[in-house]
């Protein structure tokens, strides 16, 4: 039986979102964020016949993400996702998600697939104090704008129009932070997380100017970050597709836990 989760389902569905944390960080952290009455998000639960759920199925906007811990009701998950304008974007567990294509009615866009690891303990971290001379601040609201110009200069990421207000808003609620390095005024490495909850939370937007690569300086910021997520006792996560940031991230503690799938309107 699947059927839409109201308040009184918060603890037994954050229970069984919490046996794998990191995989279900968005989930988690959207439940926490925005609730069951939003007009923008929804969840679903497939229940087996003592009542135990089995899977999951969100809806923020025009996203969704299935979770499930072994086989589902794929048709009726098909069946809510068809009732939404098309195309969705859709993300999760590989082996999860891979499961939703080449159904008929239902566009899912491009798809990429990424490395997915979590770190669990700081003991991979070293000294984070003595890691560089440089000084290592938490960004405010003030520093939105150089976190995007910064972005703004590296090839590899796709800033859209809304990544200002996405960032601010993650400061304002306390889904996530951005750490960074400067010199004379200009901000020059940064890392930040994003949807960070009361379990997890995801690294992203790890970056440094060309002129300033191959000083440590992500690294450095890397450590101090994680160490103070990890000390809040949460576990992190990050999407990796490039083995040679696979290797750094290893280095301190991560470890793949799995494939992540998104599949996004061309």
């Amino acid at each position: 039986m699947i059927r839409k989760l109201s308040d009184k389902d918060h603890q037994q569905v954050l229970a069984f979102l919490s046996e794998e944390p990191s995989i279900n960080l968005f989930i988690i952290g959207d439940i926490e964020a925005f609730g069951y009455d939003s007009d923008f998000q929804e969840i679903w639960a497939e229940f087996d016949e003592e009542n135990e759920i089995k899977a999951v199925l969100l809806r923020y906007y025009q996203s969704f993400i299935p979770y499930a811990n072994g086989e589902f009701d794929l048709d009726g998950f098909v069946s809510i996702v068809k009732q939404y304008e098309q195309p969705i974007q859709l993300s999760g567990k590989s082996d999860i998600v891979e499961q939703f294509e080449g159904i008929d009615g239902l566009l899912l866009g491009r798809k990429q697939t990424t490395f997915f690891a979590e770190c669990l303990t700081d003991k991979c971290l070293g000294d984070v104090s003595g890691s560089t001379s440089r000084e290592i601040s938490k960004a405010g609201i003030e520093d939105v704008d150089q976190i995007i110009e910064l972005r703004c200069a590296i090839d590899e990421f796709h800033i859209t129009s809304d990544s200002r207000n996405m960032l601010v808003k993650a400061m304002e609620t306390g889904t996530g932070r951005t750490y960074y390095t400067g010199e004379n005024g200009r901000m020059t490495s940064c890392v930040s997380t994003t949807a960070e909850n009361s379990m997890s939370a995801m690294i992203v937007g790890v970056c440094t100017r060309r002129e300033n690569r191959r000083l440590g300086l992500a690294t450095a910021i890397m450590q101090k970050l994680f160490k103070d997520v990890l000390d809040e006792g949460k576990t992190l996560c990050l999407f990796y597709d490039n083995p040679e940031a696979g290797r750094i991230y290893k280095r301190l503690g991560f470890k793949d836990i799995g494939m992540w799938t998104m599949y996004r309107p061309l």
